[in-house]
């Protein structure tokens, strides 16, 4: 059974071997702690003369708790890594907002906070920000490979990807595009940091490391293809990085072109749904569209002979992201539209 930490400076994070842990959580205004599953492992596979350690390397699942193709994936690893097969540090969360992914949410029902808008977090903050400031003083300094695994939950469904913020340090931003890619998605994606505050992402990204998100499924499923290519990704960075023996691995040996890499960087590409009703999509994710394209209707029921509300394509591009759902609301997030660019 996995230790019970209830004083987070007691994690040795060097010691070899595989070692698991509960870290303890006190509820805010209850007796009990949130406990939150952490794996540290040490690889003892002795080093090729010569050969640099490799860089420690984070992954959490459950950053959101109705996303989880991340939290099996993580789990997966959790079990599977062997540290005599292992060089160099792997610390692996699988469900990192635990109240929230207990409970199958998006937000901690504990504080009604999204995890991923807790970043840096606050020692003295509600139980969501504790866990964000556990991760930041904590696991940050003991990495320089960061991988938080996403699925669209009930928000949106993305085009199978992994994704990451423009950067200014294009040493940085050029290394993350190539670890990006070692998961095989058919995209990879480029994301707007003007859309919120407060992420994961942000706080690795500023820290110089090498941080992939990703967006592996959607509708609160565990989908096939979504496990695989977080999983086996996984593993390819791994490689990648010489913690793990062997070439990299292709994941989609079907698709006959590499990932592409495709760019939604400004708050423009995210448009926003003109009035409620019921949403008909009409072109599938990934596809390529042309500015005009006809990508979906929405239907006003009040007045069932009226006319739908065609929605069009703003540019040329591809369809990276629609409302999932039937129902929708004026304002919420219907679709991106990204650009393939080259770094």
């Amino acid at each position: 059974m996995p230790q019970v930490i209830y004083d987070p400076g007691r994690i040795d994070f060097t010691r070899p071997g595989k070692h698991h842990y509960q870290v303890a959580f006190g509820y805010d205004g209850a007796w009990g702690f949130a406990l939150v599953p952490l794996t540290v492992i040490n690889g003892t596979r002795p080093a090729p003369e010569g050969a640099p350690e490799p860089p420690g390397v984070y992954i959490n699942g459950g950053n959101h708790g109705n996303e989880y193709e991340g939290q099996v994936a993580v789990k997966r690893l959790a079990h599977d890594l062997d540290p005599a097969a292992l060089r160099g540090r792997v610390i692996l969360i699988p469900q990192l907002n635990q109240p929230a992914c207990v409970a199958g949410t998006r937000e901690s029902p504990l504080d009604g906070v999204n995890m991923n808008r807790a970043f840096p977090g606050n020692p003295r903050g509600s139980i969501t920000s504790r866990i964000a400031h556990f991760v930041k003083t904590r696991v940050f300094p003991q990495v320089r490979v960061v991988i938080d695994i996403h699925s669209g939950g009930r928000e949106g469904a993305f085009a199978m990807c992994t994704s990451f913020h423009p950067m200014a340090d294009q040493a940085q931003q050029a290394e993350t595009a190539r670890v990006a890619k070692l998961f095989d998605t058919p995209v990879v994606m480029i994301y707007s940091r003007s859309l919120h505050a407060g992420l994961l992402p942000d706080e690795a990204e500023d820290e110089g490391k090498i941080t992939i998100g990703s967006e592996f499924g959607a509708g609160e499923t565990t989908s096939i293809p979504g496990v695989k290519f977080a999983y086996e990704g996984c593993l390819n960075v791994l490689r990648h990085y010489g913690h793990l023996e062997g070439e990299i691995q292709r994941i989609d040996p079907a698709r006959p072109h590499p990932p592409r890499l495709i760019a939604a960087p400004t708050l423009d590409y995210y448009v926003p749904c003109p009035s409620g009703g019921v949403w008909e999509p009409v072109v599938p994710l990934g596809a390529d569209v042309r500015q005009g394209d006809l990508l979906g209707r929405i239907h006003d029921f009040d007045d069932h002979t009226s006319a739908p509300v065609e929605i069009r394509s703003p540019r040329d591009g591809v369809l990276m992201m629609e409302y999932l759902g039937a129902v929708v609301r004026k304002g919420a997030t219907l679709f991106v539209i990204g650009e393939e660019i080259e770094l």
